[in-house]
């Protein structure tokens, strides 16, 4: 495959390195996609679950993933080389994938819906809008930082990490957080639901969470100098003064 980063991450994953082998993976995600939507749909059939069902499923995910960090030095003592390939079975991929179905659900969520028109409408802009942003933006962020970065492989291999020279790294922290932030934005203003326009309300509170007590702890260990860097920089969202960069970053890539 021709994605960047592909290759460094099917070395510590040999699955990825043969047809067969993609194919497994690709069914193992879709499996537990599949299994999560339909939760998704049943449960959307009781109107008092659904938000409480976006929420748990969304949480979830992250335990998951906070596994695949909390775990780490046990993985690592147990598996050896294979360290990195157990957690990414075990954590990274159901963890994402119900992340992923969560905020696919925001867009056919139940419940009372906005019906006015001119309220609609601003709905149906802004929703294209965050979605046009999000998509282009997580586009950019998988070009520019590869797939082994974005599957944080270098958690486990930090000797092998290579330097990411990205203007985007001076507009935002977490630019693949704040592509998934874009695109529920957008999908719960296309939804026009009180459920999924609740839900975004606390989507960004929980992620900032998540990166200031996992994540960025990781990092903190690592890079003791990232602690002066996210002062500067904001996690998700661009200041009002770097939003030519954000957008330049959005068409060009630079």
């Amino acid at each position: 495959m021709h994605l960047k980063g592909f290759e460094n991450l099917a070395w510590h994953v040999p699955e990825l390195n043969s047809q067969g082998g993609r194919l497994k993976v690709a069914l193992y995600a879709l499996g537990i996609f599949t299994l999560t939507t339909i939760y998704f749909i049943l449960t959307d059939k009781i109107p008092t679950w659904t938000l409480d069902s976006q929420i748990v499923v969304m949480a979830l995910g992250f335990l998951l993933l906070s596994r695949f960090f909390t775990q780490k030095k046990k993985i690592i003592e147990t598996h050896g080389d294979d360290a990195y390939r157990y957690a990414f079975g075990r954590f990274n991929i159901p963890g994402l994938v119900l992340i992923f179905a969560a905020i696919a659900h925001t867009a056919y969520m139940n419940g009372p819906k906005f019906t006015q028109p001119a309220i609609l409408n601003i709905f149906t802009w802004l929703g294209w809008f965050n979605v046009f942003i999000g998509a282009v933006l997580w586009l950019r962020s998988v070009a520019t930082f590869g797939v082994d970065n974005l599957t944080m492989l270098y958690v486990y291999f930090p000797a092998e990490s290579r330097m990411v020279n990205s203007s985007i790294y001076k507009t935002l922290r977490h630019p693949i957080y704040g592509a998934a932030i874009y695109l529920c934005f957008g999908l719960a203003f296309l939804n026009a639901g009180i459920y999924p326009l609740t839900f975004i309300l606390f989507l960004p509170l929980g992620l900032f969470g998540w990166v200031r007590l996992v994540e960025e702890k990781e990092l903190l260990e690592r890079i003791p100098e990232y602690a002066e860097y996210r002062k500067k920089v904001p996690a998700f969202f661009p200041y009002p003064n770097h939003i030519l960069d954000f957008f330049k970053f959005l068409f060009t890539g630079k």
